[in-house]
């Protein structure tokens, strides 16, 4: 009931919008009066308004946004809802001619009322919940219709006859419900039907014949059901205008009949995941107009006695074709080179395990505007040819899976466009090209499993856009580049399976994103990086089978996403974490190690609680330990002092104290010369053989002295280093304390204790005078 008064509602609305656009007003109408005539439009076709509703609220009167279920915009000035649900209407909708509710959450059944809407050109239901059955006698009834979409619905039951059954009908649309059973003969009589859409079903049988004679069909979309059979030899014959054929994802089988090449107009032939046999027919190089061609997951072959994949040269008369995909076919032969000369329009060739042989033909790279190539699990030999810098517009390239062999060639790196790059399961070797930081696009790089040898090159750091980089199972060595960028983007690494040394770099903390680091089966020594635990987004952790010492880093437990980690088979000792995700970790994470301890359920041994020592060591340190050290020294003083007497050594008056050398404050040059007031005559105290003499005064208000010598003179450097070496250990109280030094290659300089009384030179000049 409630489906009901929501379709009458929307048909009453439809009608207002058709009312809206087929009134016959000035051209100087203003937008209200079209709402207002569109209304009473609508309200002169109710024969019945039992509750007086309409007659004494919809009056000329009373200002239309105020009647009785009239939805008003102020800012748009329209009409833009009718609600007149339960009003007990009753009238006769005799001018409705399309009706459009595709799009919505309508559900249930469709209401019988529809079908006596005669004069329906068009019903457009797509895209909502309808269930229920088809209706038997709609196009019986509905006489003048043209249009009938119902597709993306719950639609069940099977396709009645007489659905089928109105010369007049242009499109019939049930794709995407859950209709079942055959497709009806009856269908040939619509004789100026131009598209079928029933795909995404689960029809079964074999496909009509008379379909195949409906001279008007533009579009046969059977694809997604479960339909089975051949096609007949003469398809094609009598559908001069076929645009697109889906006819993929069934249980087709027999031969790809010869005269398709009739459907001169076709520019979509989808015919993959079938049982299709033999060989594809030359003539479909006469489907000039073709766009896209799909044969993939067939059981289709070459032509007998022809080495190279023959069809492709018939196909390069085709010069509007754009995707190529024959994937998934046995066809067991060689790649020629004349696909060179296939479309330039081509985008996208996909010949995925297809038992292709021989080498890749160097005329591929004739392929300027291809931007995804597949030539993955197959058979494919030799190198790869350096002439694949022609495809400047290449952004996906899967060779993965082959047999190819020597180096990755340099021109590879003219690929400015590359995004996805695939090689691995072959046998390249040598070293990752030095100009792979030129693919900056460049976001999946895949090379494991192949004897590619040298280290990592330092510019592949730079991909700033790479995502997933799978260097494993290689001979790759050295260390990882001192100079290793963050990648912010980066999410998964595996580099496992190499020769790998040195430190693990704590860098590796900077990736953001990363959720998957494999370094396993290499030579990394020392310690793991506390910075890995800042990888919080880490999944998968795998530092297995390398020289790793020291224990677990405690960072690690903040990992609260690390659902595996493998730490075995290294020198790792202390006690294995219990908080975080080790809580769900087993025995096997740790196995093989040197000295680790912790909980039973490791299967390593107890940790030692050394909680008892730590107070007597901590008194040990604190107050046993300086006591020893100050009457060690003691001792060696008074032993030095005795032996001094014993000898007869003469007290001198001055006693020199020699003492370690000591820490000094450190000056910098251009603290010294604002001191100084940039070495000015005015702030000089004398001048000696060496150098000069400057008063200075710091930022803090310490008066100071600064010898500054003179390089220029012989033996300047011997009088600094003497200087240096003699009043930096030696302490009097009538000599100056040496505070300081400065020293670069244009100044040596020496920062003494300033004073203020002046020079013991002045005060002798003054008593003899």
């Amino acid at each position: 009931m409630l489906f009901m008064k929501r379709f009458y509602m929307a048909v009453s609305l439809v009608v207002v919008l058709l009312y809206m656009a087929t009134l016959s007003l000035a051209t100087t109408t203003s937008s209200n009066f079209t709402d207002l005539s569109a209304l009473l439009a609508f309200k002169s076709e109710i024969k019945l308004d039992s509750n007086n509703v309409l007659g004494s609220n919809w009056t000329k009167t009373e200002s239309f946004c105020n009647w009785v279920g009239v939805s008003y915009s102020c800012r748009r000035q329209r009409v833009t809802a009718l609600s007149l649900t339960s009003m007990g209407l009753q009238g006769r909708l005799h001018r409705l001619r399309v009706l459009i509710l595709q799009y919505n959450l309508l559900e249930g059944v469709i209401p019988a009322s529809v079908y006596h809407c005669q004069t329906l050109l068009d019903i457009y239901l797509a895209h909502n919940e309808f269930r229920g059955v088809l209706p038997k006698y709609w196009l019986s009834n509905l006489t003048s219709l043209h249009t009938l979409y119902l597709g993306t619905n719950n639609f069940t039951g099977t396709i009645p006859p007489p659905l089928v059954n109105n010369s007049k009908l242009l499109g019939l649309g049930l794709e995407y419900n859950h209709l079942h059973g055959s497709i009806p003969e009856e269908i040939g009589n619509l004789k100026n039907l131009m598209g079928i859409y029933l795909g995404a079903n689960y029809l079964n049988g074999k496909i009509p014949c008379s379909i195949f004679n409906i001279f008007t069909l533009r579009v046969l979309k059977l694809d997604f059901n479960s339909l089975s059979g051949t096609l007949p030899s003469t398809f094609g014959l009598k559908l001069p205008n076929l645009e697109e054929l889906y006819l993929d994802k069934n249980q087709l089988s027999g031969s790809i009949p010869s005269y398709l090449s009739n459907c001169s107009q076709l520019t979509l032939l989808e015919l993959s995941h079938n049982q299709f046999t033999g060989p594809v027919p030359a003539s479909l190089g006469h489907l000039e107009n073709l766009q896209i061609l799909n044969l993939e997951v067939n059981q289709l072959e070459n032509q007998p006695g022809s080495l190279e994949l023959s069809f492709l040269t018939d196909l390069t008369r085709c010069r509007s074709l754009k995707f190529l995909l024959i994937s998934k076919n046995p066809f067991s032969c060689l790649l020629q080179d004349s696909v060179g000369n296939l479309s330039s329009s081509l985008h996208v060739f996909i010949v995925q395990s297809c038992n292709i042989k021989g080498p890749i033909p160097k005329g591929i790279g004739s392929l300027r505007n291809l931007t995804f190539l597949i030539l993955s699990d197959n058979n494919l030999s030799g190198p790869i040819p350096s002439t694949i810098k022609g495809m400047k517009s290449l952004q996906r390239l899967y060779l993965d899976d082959n047999q190819l062999e020597q180096s990755i060639p340099t021109k590879i790196c003219l690929l400015a466009n590359l995004g996805e790059m695939d090689l691995q399961n072959n046998n390249l070797s040598g070293p990752i090209p030095s100009c792979i930081g030129k693919l900056i696009h460049l976001q999946i790089m895949f090379m494991s499993s192949n004897s590619l040898s040298s280290s990592i090159p330092s510019s592949l750091w730079s991909l700033e856009n790479l995502l997933f980089l799978n260097l494993s199972s290689n001979s790759l060595e050295g260390n990882l580049h001192a100079n290793m960028r963050a990648l912010k983007m980066l999410q998964s690494i595996d580099l496992s399976g190499n020769r790998i040394s040195g430190k693990i770099p704590t860098i590796l903390g900077d990736f953001q994103i990363l959720s998957v680091l494999n370094l396993s089966k290499n030579s990394f020594s020392e310690a793991i990086p506390e910075q890995l635990g800042d990888l919080i987004t880490l999944d998968y952790l795998d530092l297995s089978h390398n020289n790793l010492s020291g224990e677990i880093p405690k960072s690690l437990v903040a990992l609260s996403h690390l659902h595996y980690l493998n730490l075995s088979f290294n020198k790792l000792s202390g006690e294995i974490p219990r908080q975080g995700p080790f809580a769900n970790f087993t025995a096997a994470s740790f196995i093989e190690n040197e000295a680790l301890c912790g909980q039973p359920i490791f299967q390593v041994p107890a940790c030692k609680n050394h909680t008892k020592g730590k107070p007597k060591a901590k008194f040990l340190l604190k107050f046993i330990l300086p006591v020893f050290t100050f009457t060690s020294i003691l001792i060696v003083v008074i032993l030095i002092m005795m032996r001094r007497r014993k000898n007869n050594v003469k007290t001198q008056k001055t006693i020199l104290d020699v003492v370690p050398t000591v820490e000094h404050r450190l000056i910098s040059y251009q603290e010294l010369r604002r001191a100084i007031n940039d070495f000015s005559e005015a702030n000089i105290l004398g001048v000696g053989s060496f150098g000069s003499v400057f008063k200075g005064i710091f930022s803090e208000g310490t008066f100071v002295a600064v010898k500054v010598l003179n390089l220029q003179l012989e033996g300047a450097f011997k009088s600094f280093d003497a200087e240096c070496k003699v009043l930096g250990r030696v302490r009097h109280r009538n000599l100056v304390k040496v505070l300081s030094s400065c020293s670069n290659p244009d100044l040596r300089a020496l920062v003494l204790q300033y004073m203020p009384n002046g020079s013991l030179e002045k005060c002798l000049w003054c008593i003899v005078i």
